[in-house]
């Protein structure tokens, strides 16, 4: 856990409002806690961070807002998304996280920041990441 926070601390301080950030990894990665820690560094607190499946969407208050958007339940992005209202989330003065990208990828912004995390369960983590 002390790596992921240290990870997210250096992270947190290179982002800034209007960066859309990717997530990617299987089931159990660590997608939302990465979120979590990353929140803690932005804002002090990570109280209200919590897995937004069943939602699709949370919004954190702070400065800058942090959106975090899970598109899991997603089965037909064109026919799916436009009815969830998600366009708002993506507005210039928020940070805004998206776990499974892959389900809606032409529907993500070009210019973006790739994570990848390795692993799942108890084992190590592989954290990558790229400004695209």
């Amino acid at each position: 856990m002390a790596e992921l926070d240290a990870f997210a601390r250096r992270f947190a301080a290179r982002l800034q409002a209007g960066d859309v950030v990717a997530l990617r990894g299987p089931l159990g990665a660590g997608k939302t806690t990465l979120v979590r820690a990353i929140v803690r560094a932005l804002h002090g607190t990570d109280d209200a961070v919590s897995s937004p499946t069943f939602v699709f969407r949370h919004t954190y208050p702070g400065t800058p807002p942090v959106e975090h958007v899970d598109l899991y339940r997603i089965e037909n992005a064109a026919g799916e998304l436009p009815e969830l209202g998600l366009e708002d989330a993506f507005a210039a003065d928020r940070i805004v996280f998206v776990e499974w990208p892959e389900r809606a990828e032409a529907w993500l912004p070009a210019e973006r920041i790739e994570v990848s995390i390795d692993g799942s369960g108890e084992g190590p983590r592989t954290v990558r990441h790229q400004r695209r």
